[in-house]
């Protein structure tokens, strides 16, 4: 048995240890350490001074901004032990070491060492050895690969531009080694996601590398932020969470970031063609990138998204190289008849669940016909449920034809979706709010429910739809925003669900639904209300009633 210091350090603490990967944002408490995801084994643990067993992370890049807020908080895990290779709490961990001085060790096991360390009670680890109840497991350092650098990653390296991009390329070449890189790949536009406060990791920073000096060299698109950017102040947000809600966008903005606010960048005029090496975080928007466009980008962690936007440069690893792009998991849907746009979200979460750590194509999909707006919600929700980049859609997405499928299958039966319906419809049928817009409604999305709102919606229950700028101004000057509004919609630019906060989301809420696979499974976590899941035309039926349909007939087989 052997294991890799990946982060060397000493630490000991009690073990808790899961077979599931775990996200940590909308995962985990940053302010307490307890795991808040409804879905996951660990519900209610506490991480914090435990040494934290778990294959590897999943789900969103902000996790390494929690990883830092709770080191910051003095609650982070004693140490993870990782089997598979991982990059979100890493990079977290890093930052927390090089920039803060609070450091997290990070250890990657071998298959036996990893089983064996699940099962013990305790663990005291050195830079050299992981001892589990008493028995010995040997550390190595990882293997230290010669990264081939350019003059101008050289003389970013070397402190020729200042202190920001020096930090910005020893973090990028740290994470390079991790990955096994020899080199780094040039990037042609950022993404930054760490923008929501969801911290105060966040806010300090992002502060401290303006302070430095850090600017974007590359064009750069700013995620969905904590506020409406022009109107929190009339919405009657509180001061101080308002004010550095802003702060934190703005320290983007004077570093050259667009502000564009917008967890759908691939919505917006810049979005990238088919192989542009391109350098996003968050989540979704990777996965859509990545699947859809046919573009090249890791799942960036928070904070890299920002050093690799500052230098134009990311490590030469992952699926930036054409052979890691390859399914590894062959998943065959066996189509529902009379299916509703339901379906690609719970298709999405599935198969996240069924690859959580590599890349699938779905087979049995081609006679259907998924709009790009189907995609998107696949993308999302897959993104929640897996830790891989991207997957393959036959007959659908661009590069589901171009490698040779994995051998063996693994049957997705209506009775399979029928059980990813239960699992993301734990709350009651009474509805308060109807929450449209994780990831930001498309223009497309906007119009398909202002043609089905009629009427009004139930006095007692709220509508609101999440929108980029872009959208927002086309559909008011196409008339959809007065068609929405006149149902009883408000619909909110630059924030998304996983960032509202009251009194934005509705204080006397306590039972929402959401045709997002990805916030009906973060939502519980995040908001503290129960969820229903279902269609566009369901969530629209709830609106006008104020109860969410039963499960549809194409799921129980009718």
């Amino acid at each position: 048995m052997i294991g890799q210091a990946v982060i060397p350090g000493h630490a000991s603490g009690n073990i808790l240890a899961t077979d599931e990967g775990l996200s940590f944002w909308g995962g985990v408490d940053p302010l307490t350490g307890v795991v808040i995801d409804a879905h996951h084994p660990l519900c209610g643990q506490n991480i914090g001074d435990k040494v934290l067993v778990m294959p590897t992370t999943r789900g969103s890049c902000s996790g390494s901004g929690v990883m830092l807020d709770l080191a910051l908080n003095g609650i982070a895990p004693a140490a993870f032990v990782f089997r598979e290779h991982e990059d979100v709490v890493t990079l977290g961990a890093m930052i927390a070491g090089r920039m803060f001085d609070r450091p997290v060790p990070i250890l990657r096991l071998d298959a036996e060492a990893f089983v064996k360390t699940a099962q013990a009670k305790t663990a005291e680890l050195t830079d050299r050895v992981l001892v589990i109840d008493g028995q010995t497991i040997p550390l190595h350092p990882l293997p230290i690969t010669e990264l081939i650098l350019n003059p101008s990653d050289q003389a970013m390296l070397d402190g020729a531009d200042g202190p920001a991009r020096r930090i910005a390329m020893e973090v990028i070449c740290a994470m390079a080694t991790m990955q096994g890189a020899t080199g780094l790949v040039d990037v042609t536009q950022g993404h930054i996601d760490g923008c929501i406060l969801a911290n105060d990791a966040n806010l300090r920073f992002a502060e401290k590398m303006q302070e430095m000096g850090g600017r974007v060299t590359i064009p750069t698109t700013i995620n969905a932020i904590s506020v409406d950017h022009g109107n929190w102040r009339s919405q009657g947000v509180p001061p101080d969470f308002g004010l550095r809600a802003a702060r934190l966008a703005d320290a983007y903005v004077k570093m050259g970031a667009r502000p564009t606010f917008t967890c759908a960048p691939y919505l917006l005029d810049s979005a990238p063609k088919a192989g542009e090496n391109i350098g996003w975080s968050e989540s979704n928007a990777v996965v859509y990138a990545n699947t859809v466009l046919a573009a090249r980008t890791v799942k960036h962690p928070d904070y890299l998204d920002l050093f690799i936007a500052m230098t134009g440069r990311a490590p030469l690893s992952g699926v930036y190289l054409p052979e890691n792009r390859a399914p590894r998991r062959r998943l065959h849907i066996d189509l529902p008849a009379g299916h509703d746009d339901a379906l690609w979200p719970m298709l999405g979460y599935i198969a996240g669940q069924l690859a959580p750590d590599c890349i699938p194509v779905l087979t049995g999909l081609e006679g259907a016909k998924p709009t790009p707006d189907d995609l998107k919600a696949m993308c999302a929700a897959f993104g929640t449920t897996s830790a891989a980049p991207m997957l393959h859609v036959a007959g659908h997405t661009p590069e589901a034809s171009g490698f040779r499928e994995p051998t063996g299958s693994i049957t997705v039966t209506r009775a399979d979706l029928a059980r990813v319906w239960a699992e993301l419809n734990t709350g009651p049928q009474s509805i308060d709010l109807i929450a449209f817009g994780s990831p930001h409604f498309s223009i497309t999305e906007c119009r398909a429910l202002a043609k089905i709102a009629t009427g009004r919606r139930a006095e007692t229950t709220d509508v609101i739809i999440t929108v980029g700028q872009n959208v927002l101004a086309e559909i008011r000057a196409d008339g959809t925003l007065a068609r929405l509004e006149a149902f009883g919609a408000r619909v909110i630019p630059d924030i998304c669900w996983c960032s509202i906060t009251e009194p934005i989301f509705p204080e006397d809420a306590r039972n929402l639904m959401t045709n997002s696979g990805k916030y009906a499974h973060y939502a519980p976590g995040l908001s503290g209300r129960e969820v229903r899941f279902g269609s566009l035309a369901d969530c629209v039926t709830a609106a006008q009633t104020g109860q969410a349909p039963a499960i549809p007939a194409w799921l129980k087989g009718a």
